[in-house]
């Protein structure tokens, strides 16, 4: 039996008759773009996260390059996040015209170092970006005191955690504006591309629904009041994600269950996911480490077994982005792109398949690695 990474045609075959149902609600509707699906999901989505209001976008890097732009970020500012992440980061932030400033990562949660970022803070400071990586929320007090002492905007990448907690806080509801992705493989994923950005500050909010369609506003279409964008969410996926989004927690508490299988049974030799005290990790991807990841990942694969590395060459190393690397570098970044591996997580997948993962990992460290 070959193991997958995800496996999303389970997740369709899983709830087809209701998301057939919503597809063809959609067309029979006549109205494709920005009607009753958008509305009521971006209300329901808000109620989900806590926040006060939501605006559907058309993907996640587009919900942190319009938060940014409703921030007033854009030339000769900086946005502070982090090289272990994402591209869509970083792309959203050079949209806008800013500079972004990469800083290291904590070594154990691999989300943004709260002392590297406090270090990075200049006077062209506009915002942070703190990333909530793999489903684990970045350690979010500290950050946002930091932002209040610099006097700075804090808009949280939620791509990867729909559902996380940071001392009961839903992410995307601490820092001024929340930002998520739908893609495809996300805890709530489209079957297409599509964003969000949540807040409570309903001015900021009115602004991103502003700017995602030209500055039009609803009573005067065709009359832009600001220079806006087209990135909107459509009718289609919408009503698909009201349809998964009634089944998130059931999938985040799955995924949970998996990520404590593994934790259990995966052996010494691999440093496993820290879930911090008072963190609720969603497990988007179920990351370890090893200093012998490239033969055990010929191993995995050979034995039947998908596997990922997110990311494999940290931003500051990739050629559009090689200006951005700070003259000391970032040894924790560059230590876990050469040894981080993603393996096999799906709310879909049984105990079955994670034992034989499990297995095939054990079987590669009792034969000495090789």
């Amino acid at each position: 039996m070959n193991v997958p990474l995800v496996d999303l045609r389970a997740q369709y075959l899983a709830l087809k008759a209701d998301i057939d149902a919503a597809v063809h609600r959609v067309l029979d509707s006549g109205w494709y773009i920005l009607g009753r699906e958008v509305a009521a999901f971006e209300e329901e989505f808000a109620g989900y996260c806590g926040a006060a209001a939501c605006v559907g976008v058309g993907s996640g890097t587009e919900a942190l390059h319009l938060a940014l732009l409703a921030c007033d970020v854009g030339p000769g500012d900086e946005v502070i996040t982090v090289s272990h992440t994402a591209v869509a980061t970083v792309a959203a932030i050079t949209l806008t015209g800013a500079r972004p400033v990469l800083v290291d990562v904590d070594p154990e949660t691999y989300t943004i170092d709260p002392g590297a970022l406090e270090a990075a803070i200049t006077p062209h400071t506009r915002a942070i970006i703190p990333v909530h990586l793999y489903g684990h929320p970045a350690d979010m007090e500290p950050i946002l005191a930091i932002a209040r002492r610099a006097g700075v905007r804090v808009i949280e990448d939620c791509a990867q955690a729909h559902g996380a907690r940071y001392r009961e806080h839903p992410v995307g509801t601490m820092g001024d504006l929340g930002c998520f992705s739908f893609y495809p493989t996300k805890n709530l994923g489209a079957l297409g591309d599509g964003g969000a950005v949540i807040g409570n500050d309903r001015e900021l909010i009115e602004r991103v629904r502003l700017l995602r369609e030209y500055g039009w506003t609803r009573e005067a279409r065709y009359v832009s009041q600001v220079r806006g964008l087209n990135s909107r969410l459509d009718e289609m996926q919408a009503a698909i994600l009201r349809v998964k989004l009634r089944h998130l927690e059931e999938w985040n508490e799955a995924r949970r269950a998996l990520a404590s299988y593994y934790a259990r049974h995966l052996p010494e030799a691999v440093i496993k996911p820290l879930e911090r005290a008072g963190c609720r990790h969603v497990y988007h991807l179920y990351v370890i480490r090893t200093r012998e990841r490239d033969a055990l990942r010929a191993h995995l694969q050979a034995a039947g077994v998908a596997t990922g590395i997110h990311y494999p060459v940290p931003i500051h190393r990739q050629p559009a982005y090689q200006d951005l690397a700070p003259a000391e570098g970032l040894p924790h970044t560059e230590r876990l792109a050469a040894e981080i591996l993603s393996l096999p997580m799906d709310p879909t997948f049984s105990t079955d398949q994670i034992e034989q993962v499990v297995t095939a990992i054990r079987a590669f460290f009792e034969r000495g690695g090789r």
